[in-house]
């Protein structure tokens, strides 16, 4: 599939540099016009065209003329390409899907739209599924969406804060009453619900199965899928829910007890999915449970060593988000 798009116009003016002259108040003038130079700076590297950002420049520049204009050029262009690698290491799957010509253009009208708020390029990018979502190019293809929220999801993932298993603490299943426990979950937890077999399109472009067959047919009959991700050790994971597990997951983060958590579906097989999610790092161990007032005041999910919030978005609880992709689709 392939899409074009047209940059985004953001223009933005300064004022022009005070002279540097005089006698007292000369230091204090030098400053105050490298500083606005500096900003004219950054802002023509994020206005498109780029006749309208040389010429915000050139005007800071006091027409330094054709040399000031292939030097901002070139810091576009490499403002374009590191755009372009920060977002494809970010959104593998939804480049795949796009093609390296289309993707380059949403990189890049991304970069424009939206620029980046802080210096570490790798939290850049997450505005991209609302971007898609607004895209007119992209209107006959909504799953796609979805793919860039989990893929978000799971980019997010890979910097949510360590966190060790504690499997001795497991025994307190054992000796203490469900009500006083909660669950301690992996780091990044997040939840996606679909529309689309959103977990068949990622497992397709990042597994090899299913095939490319098999989600078209799962497309054409819109099967509706939802998705776990979660960190094993540095590795973001992904897979489908088992049956129930997602009204438990949630209730789990939002700070409810243990006892109380499992009541939210009784499909979950507790027997089944306990092992599995201590043996794939989806639970760390058992705490006992606070409050959910305490633990919002406390900024954590109830846990002494809860896990950190993950990168901006919306969040289920404190330190955990979660997203239904049947709200924004």
């Amino acid at each position: 599939m392939g899409h074009r798009y047209p940059c985004t116009a953001r223009v933005a003016g300064r004022s022009g540099p005070r002279p540097c002259t005089g006698a007292a108040d000369t230091r204090g003038l030098c400053v105050s016009a490298l500083a606005d130079q500096q900003r004219a700076l950054l802002d023509a590297l994020f206005v498109w065209p780029s006749s309208d950002a040389s010429r915000a420049l050139l005007v800071q520049a006091r027409g330094v003329g054709s040399r000031a204009e292939r030097g901002l050029k070139a810091y576009q262009s490499n403002g374009h390409m590191l755009a372009e690698r920060a977002l494809r290491a970010a959104y593998p799957v939804l480049a795949q899907m796009l093609g390296d010509e289309s993707f380059g253009d949403l990189a890049r009208a991304l970069w424009h739209a939206h620029p980046p708020q802080c210096g570490d390029i790798a939290r850049w990018g997450e505005a991209t599924a609302d971007f898609v979502q607004v895209s007119e190019q992209l209107q006959g293809e909504p799953y796609l969406v979805d793919v860039a929220r989990a893929e978000w999801a799971l980019h997010r993932c890979a910097f949510a804060q360590d966190q060790d298993a504690d499997l001795a603490s497991l025994a307190l299943l054992t000796t203490d009453d469900p009500q006083t426990l909660t669950l301690v979950l992996a780091p990044g937890l997040a939840t996606l619900s679909s529309l689309w077999p959103l977990a068949s399109l990622l497992l397709a472009h990042t597994e090899g199965s299913p095939s490319f067959a098999e989600v078209g047919a799962q497309l054409s009959s819109r099967i509706a899928q939802a998705v776990v991700i979660w960190r094993h050790g540095f590795q973001p994971r992904l897979r489908l829910p088992l049956a129930g597990e997602l009204p438990v997951l949630c209730a789990l983060q939002t700070g409810r007890d243990l006892a109380s958590a499992l009541q939210a579906s009784t499909e979950l097989d507790i027997a089944q999915w306990l092992p599995l999610a201590v043996r794939t790092g989806l639970v760390l161990g058992v705490c006992p449970h606070v409050a959910p007032s305490v633990a919002l005041d406390g900024g954590n999910t109830g846990c002494a060593a809860s896990p950190a919030q993950p990168l901006g978005s919306d969040v289920c609880s404190p330190g955990i988000l979660s997203l239904r992709g049947d709200q924004i689709a």
